[in-house]
């Protein structure tokens, strides 16, 4: 498809700078094939479950991947920020630099206070992106990032804000486990500990699955035709018990709803084409676009996504293209919030 079908105008100030507060406060769109839209909130998420769902979620955690380095060649000096994007090895990062041509390959990069972290830039790529090898590995350099770095808020934020001490908190679900994250799956970041509980009430079981978000997830595609477009890969899993549990939702007549576009990925990642969740640890690149036969998922709650992105398509494969246009057009105009810090959405899948 052309991926000019995927733009969309947005006002500058319907980009979430601050997330609502409480978590579950943000407003919720309700998008059901051939029905009106519903203006609700992300409390109401219980009243719109049924006993014997599966509610999956990406506990995923976010890691301090936006770092200030100090370049240095032949004595002469240069501040570069960084935002680590893919752990390579144990060693070494990719991160997009900002300015990249202030860097070449071979120059050394040091953090923190006297240089406390050193790296060495391996390989300039594409899109301003880089290669740094640090001098240190492994849980040595995972302690030194989380010394040195801060919270990686999107651009369309840390453009316009500064990022500060609420973030470390407000830019986390609450249930994030397992570090390796570069960007929030930030449709649970309006969960709460007491939202959780309510939905468990209602009958529907919790599952978690990992995906370690990547920064490329939510960049716009810059090529003209869907079919060019590269994605990023990023680490993933889902473990036997929660595969079978899933199964077993599903034998009932449950519905498995996906809390973000990161746990709808893993899964459909890990399901065959007959239906069936089977144990998954790897990476997956894989590329939702409308004509996309979903094999494992049917309610998806999400936030509002970049124009031109890879997620927008994946939304308008899910519930329809001409249900997400006209759902964003709504969200627009009844002045919802877009993006991480923004309002969510939730939508059932269109039958197809």
């Amino acid at each position: 498809m052309r991926v000019d079908q995927f733009n969309f105008e947005l006002p500058e100030d319907r980009i979430a700078l601050r997330p609502a507060q409480p978590r579950d406060s943000a407003r919720m769109l309700i998008v059901r094939p051939s029905a009106p839209f519903a203006d609700l909130t992300v409390r109401d998420l219980p009243g719109l479950l049924r006993p014997g769902d599966a509610l999956v979620l990406n506990d995923t955690r976010v890691i301090p991947a936006a770092l200030e380095g100090i370049r240095d060649r032949d004595s002469v000096t240069a501040r570069v920020a960084f935002n680590l994007t893919k752990r390579v090895d144990g060693q070494t990062w990719r991160a997009f630099a900002r300015p990249g041509k202030r860097l070449a390959v071979g120059d050394t990069v040091r953090f923190g206070a006297a240089g406390a972290l050193t790296s060495r830039v391996t390989a300039k790529l594409d899109g301003g992106e880089v290669e740094l090898a640090f001098d240190i590995s492994a849980a040595d350099l995972d302690a030194a990032l989380a010394a040195v770095g801060t919270t990686p808020l999107p651009p369309y934020i840390a453009l316009k804000r500064k990022t500060d001490a609420s973030d470390v908190a407000t830019y986390q679900t609450v249930y994030a486990r397992v570090p390796g994250a570069v960007a929030a799956p930030t449709a649970g970041l309006h969960m709460t500990d007491a939202l959780l509980a309510a939905i468990a009430d209602t009958g529907v079981s919790r599952h978690f699955v990992t995906l370690h978000v990547g920064a490329g997830t939510f960049l716009p595609v810059k090529a003209d035709d869907t079919r060019d477009h590269v994605m990023h890969s990023e680490w993933c899993e889902v473990s036997a018990e929660t595969a079978a549990a899933l199964n077993r939702v599903k034998a009932s007549g449950g519905r498995i709803v996906t809390v973000g576009t990161t746990a709808l990925r893993v899964l459909e990642s890990a399901t065959t084409p007959d239906g069936v969740v089977q144990p998954f640890a790897g990476e997956t690149a894989i590329f939702i676009t409308p004509g996309y036969r979903f094999r494992a998922v049917d309610v998806l709650m999400t936030n509002f996504h970049l124009p031109r992105s890879t997620l927008f398509m994946l939304v308008s494969a899910f519930a329809g293209h001409g249900t997400m246009r006209g759902a964003y057009a709504h969200a627009i105009t009844s002045g919802y919030r877009f993006y991480s810090y923004g309002d969510a959405s939730l939508l059932f899948r269109v039958q197809t």
